[in-house]
């Protein structure tokens, strides 16, 4: 069994992903408020100190997917810090900001690329078995991705060096995360990726229509489930013709995946949007949150 979180934390990005195997990954820390924020920390401290690896994958140096990186290395711990290597400043830099760059630039750091391999990333031992997670980009030579590099080390345009990857275990789910890629640097990329067949796609921007996912790569992602993220309802993309959760109304989501199936379980029993593409496994309420039904997956 493997859980996978996405915090609701306001404007911003949080995720965890406690492996069936002795791996636990967090990929970006924003908490929205300090009533939360002890709260996150203790849950991902007691989960990460029962596995051998961690690893902490930063998606881009924006402050919703950084604030609290610092309080996070200091009281959960960050032994391994996976981004794309890149030089980006900031004008005015936060402190979240500059623990950043202190991880990108030290000895914990793993440049990640597409195709790259691991160990425990995703390359098993008799030590212990993988992570699952696999890179689709950057292509660190491509010219686009090279033009978004040279815009973070002038200040700008940190969403564009965001990485794709996704997370999968055998016979089970296969998860997507694009970071704050934007659909007009999608636009350009598109034909250079190799876009495997999903279960879940992570809406990239938040949800925003400014992160809109091109219809001509949803239609090779077949993703059985988007989720929506928390930025304003009035910039958001809604993915009309695909089945959606909405994290402004389900609050925290956990996707609890095995046997070939993922159950389903957000914060708020109030959530009211269509769930008719979720099976009912009659599953009760639990500490992961209200159960919203579950689906089989394609690999199953």
């Amino acid at each position: 069994m493997s859980v996978i979180k996405s915090f609701s934390v306001g404007d911003g990005d949080m995720f965890y992903i406690n492996h069936n195997s002795d791996n636990f990954t967090t990929i970006d820390y924003c908490y929205s408020d300090d009533d939360n924020k002890e709260t996150n920390f203790d849950e991902m401290k007691q989960l990460a100190n029962k596995k051998g690896i961690t690893r902490f994958i930063s998606t881009h140096p924006d402050e919703d997917h950084i604030k609290g990186i610092e309080a996070f290395s200091e009281k959960v711990g960050i032994v391994n810090f996976y981004c794309v290597d890149n030089q980006a400043i900031k004008e005015d830099e936060t402190d979240n900001f500059k623990k950043y760059c202190e991880l990108r630039d030290s000895d914990k750091a793993y440049y990640v690329y597409e195709g790259c391999r691991r160990k425990w990333m995703n390359v098993s031992s008799d030590e212990r078995g993988c992570a699952g997670i696999n890179y689709l980009w950057p292509i660190t030579s491509d010219e686009d991705f090279q033009d978004a590099l040279e815009k973070v080390k002038e200040g700008n345009g940190y969403n564009n060096i965001s990485p794709i990857f996704t997370y999968s275990i055998q016979n089970g789910v296969e998860i997507m995360w694009m970071g704050d890629i934007e659909h007009d640097f999608l636009e350009k990329v598109k034909d250079k990726i190799e876009w495997p067949e999903i279960d879940i796609l992570f809406a990239p921007h938040h949800g925003r229509d400014s992160g809109k996912v091109p219809e001509d790569i949803l239609k090779k992602l077949k993703p059985h489930i988007v989720i929506i993220g928390e930025a304003p309802s009035e910039y958001l993309n809604y993915y009309p013709g695909y089945n959606t959760i909405t994290q402004n109304s389900a609050g925290d989501i956990v996707f609890n995946c095995s046997d070939g199936y993922v159950d389903i379980y957000i914060e708020k029993e109030s959530y009211s949007y269509d769930t008719d593409f979720l099976e009912n496994k009659s599953k009760s309420d639990c500490s992961y949150g209200h159960y919203l039904g579950s689906f089989k997956t394609k690999n199953a």
